[in-house]
């Protein structure tokens, strides 16, 4: 049984709770301006997020994700609509809900003032954690720290700075965590840690929110996921669900030339790689033929099952041609 049914059986309440969110930006200035409409980064989001889910919030660069994440933290004051953390309004009880949230952010911001271990106890203090020292050492061993305890800030490669910003979110120990891209940009020793310490807290029962645009973290991670396009909700639904919803396998081949147009326009290319959706072993060997017919050879021919960002390709799709 999912986690969303348990939580409807049970009457629990939502760790998080998009209510009908829109937020809408000035049009830019200029001679027309007066005549613009306002620019909508967020139209209408609704959804919820149950305690102890792992929850997916994808999208392409300007969907309105990080939107959404500065609303739920309390930096964006949504246009309309309702934002509850746990049950408190992220607007109108400001302090109860940021208490309950650890958010690690897109960006490296720190203090170059201070070592690890002493922005970790500023951070603690400032939502009134006392005698935490265990917590914190706990960690930096976990998030692979304990050497750079005493490193100043300015110190740091920017992977390790990544690994202070999950700690000091983590510091005050809060019941929902949201990841903002927490793996842009950084190597796989990290990825690695990272997911094994908050999968960890995520069994021991904390709400993750996880935005990434490596779609295979989600595949792995997320037991249900939204994915938005143009600021609104496109698809909502569990992992498995949308995976099986997938239509076609995927031929996937390498070859050394360009494909003819025609067939290039019906295939998802990056670099030698050519992907084909395929319903059936017929189109396989059509394609296939096509292939031969041009000229061209495949090389490390495949077949496998689509997955998350076939997916997540055909959803957004779909939805540019509905708009």
């Amino acid at each position: 049984m999912s986690l969303s049914a348990v939580a409807k059986i049970d009457g629990s309440m939502p760790a998080i709770s998009f209510q009908s969110v829109c937020k809408d930006y000035p049009s830019p200035s200029g001679p027309q301006s007066a005549s613009r409409p306002p620019l909508r980064a967020l139209d209408g989001v609704s959804f919820d997020i149950q305690e102890g889910e792992f929850f997916g919030l994808l999208g392409p660069n300007g969907a309105g994700k990080t939107t959404l994440i500065s609303v739920l933290a309390g930096l964006t004051r949504a246009t309309g609509g309702r934002v509850l953390v746990q049950g408190s309004d992220v607007q109108t009880d400001y302090a109860a809900a940021r208490r309950k949230l650890g958010i690690v952010p897109q960006e490296l911001v720190f203090d170059p003032f201070f070592n690890v271990r002493e922005a970790l106890r500023i951070q603690s203090g400032y939502f009134g954690v006392k005698n935490n020292d265990d917590w914190i050492d706990e960690l930096l061993s976990s998030l692979g720290l304990t050497d750079k305890a005493d490193a100043n800030m300015r110190q740091l490669s920017g992977g390790m700075k990544r690994r202070v910003l999950v700690a000091q979110a983590l510091v005050h120990k809060p019941p929902v965590i949201v990841l903002d891209e927490p793996t842009a940009g950084v190597d796989v020793e990290l990825r690695q840690t990272l997911w094994q310490f908050v999968a960890k807290l995520n069994r021991q029962g904390s709400t993750v929110l996880l935005t990434t645009h490596y779609l295979e973290e989600a595949e792995a991670l997320c037991s249900r996921i939204a994915m938005l396009k143009t600021g609104r909700v496109v698809a909502l639904a569990s992992t498995s669900e949308l995976l099986k919803g997938a239509s076609s396998n995927i031929l996937r081949f390498k070859i050394d030339s360009e494909l003819p147009m025609a067939l290039a326009q019906k295939a998802r290319i990056t670099g030698r790689i050519v992907q084909f959706p395929a319903q059936n072993a017929l189109e396989i060997e059509q394609y296939l033929a096509a292939v031969r017919e041009a000229g061209l050879e495949a090389h490390d021919v495949e077949i496998r099952k689509a997955d998350l960002e076939d997916v997540f390709l055909d959803v957004m799709n779909t939805a540019g041609a509905q708009a």
